[in-house]
């Protein structure tokens, strides 16, 4: 179960801006600037940051083993579901997603404030696993498997080739393009749409298979990456880069 504001086991995670955050945030959140979630240098600004800056961030933010993590974002997801990666990717399986994030927290008409949290401490020894995410290796050397679904998360203009973003145009080979923000309802404060289960089923991408999903850094796939992980599916990879 979700732990309520102010539980000692909670790690409340704001992954909207410096300005969102100092206007106004979920009392008790700490801010963490997306871009630390990121490596963030050329040619493949989406790759996982250094394990220094992992340690430090989490050392920050008071990481421990019994800890509950409740990410949220302004944006629907994106960046909250890339922390929720780095959460599978340090081994830590303790989380959960406030669905809509801040704009859903706002439409409920639910308090805000402006006090910042001090940071708990220094740099913690982590080990990162490898199993949350997919290499270009790996996702080469699954293409064209039945049980393969790849969830290309960018718009379809870039999943065609007529909108290129990234070095390369176009997409992976039998690529299903389902864009990220198609997951999210307006009309519920963006919160993640009460039938993405069965528009996954239907497109295809279903809980059977592995799931590798991706975009240009794994940003936007960082929802995708979350809408499959709160479904339930047992594997599902993130892509994000090289």
């Amino acid at each position: 179960s979700t732990p309520r504001l102010g539980a000692p086991e909670l790690i409340l995670v704001d992954l909207t801006s410096a300005a969102r955050y100092a206007e106004g945030h979920i009392p008790g959140a700490r801010f963490v600037d997306p871009k630390r979630t990121q490596w963030g240098q050329p040619p493949a600004p989406g790759l996982l940051p250094a394990k220094a800056d992992l340690e430090a961030l989490f050392g920050e933010l008071g990481h421990r083993p019994e800890a509950t993590y409740v990410v949220y974002d302004d944006e629907g997801g994106g960046w909250a579901g890339r922390f929720i990666w780095l959460l599978d990717v340090i081994g830590h399986h303790r989380y959960h997603y406030l669905n809509g994030g801040l704009p859903a927290w706002i439409a409920d008409a639910q308090a805000l404030d402006r006090e910042v949290p001090a940071p708990v401490g220094g740099p913690l020894p982590l080990t990162l696993h490898d199993e949350p995410s997919a290499t270009r290796e790996y996702l080469q050397s699954r293409l064209g498997a039945a049980d393969l679904a790849v969830w290309d998360a960018r718009n379809p203009s870039e999943y065609a080739g007529t909108k290129v973003l990234a070095a390369k145009a176009g997409h992976v080979p039998g690529a299903i393009n389902f864009e990220w923000t198609a997951g999210m309802d307006p009309a519920r404060a963006l919160r993640i749409r009460a039938d993405i289960a069965e528009v996954l089923e239907d497109l295809g991408i279903t809980p059977d298979k592995e799931v590798i999903t991706h975009c240009q850094t794994h940003h936007r796939s960082g929802f995708t990456y979350l809408v499959a992980k709160a479904l339930g599916y047992p594997r599902v990879k993130g892509y994000a880069g090289l």
